[in-house]
């Protein structure tokens, strides 16, 4: 089976809230909210693909000072194995703007579960309701 590397990240406002993005229509999974971030070009680290993914999706720049490890999620799909490193950012600058077509989202830790998520990030959110 297929592994593929996908880097994610918890954007936390001043607030505390985390930023969730809907997938868009037309792509897999659509509908379903997720934490920015995507896939882990060849010779990228992961938190080289998220300064990329966050500039070019949300329009944001951040460094790699600022992104810390959080968890990760591991987890089969029917075609490929996800494993999705998830790290908490809490500085950027810009303001964060949806460029490809995508719904976004504030929403406080404890809220995070009454949004419907894809099965890999589900367990990412005990981990983060605890965490803030």
């Amino acid at each position: 089976m297929k592994l593929l590397l996908v880097s994610a990240v918890a954007l936390i406002d001043a607030d505390g809230r985390v930023l969730l993005a809907q997938r868009p229509a037309g792509k897999s999974l659509a509908g379903l909210w997720e934490f920015p971030g995507g896939k882990v070009e060849p010779g990228e680290s992961p938190e080289t693909a998220l300064i990329r993914e966050l500039h070019e999706e949300l329009g944001i720049e951040t460094w790699h000072s600022c992104l810390a490890p959080l968890t990760f999620a591991s987890h089969s799909y029917e075609d490929f194995h996800l494993l999705m490193p998830l790290f908490a950012c809490r500085r950027w600058e810009g303001i964060v703007s949806p460029r490809e077509g995508q719904v976004l989202k504030w929403v406080h830790a404890r809220q995070l579960s009454d949004y419907p998520m894809p099965p890999a990030d589900i367990p990412l959110i005990p981990i983060l309701r605890d965490w803030l």
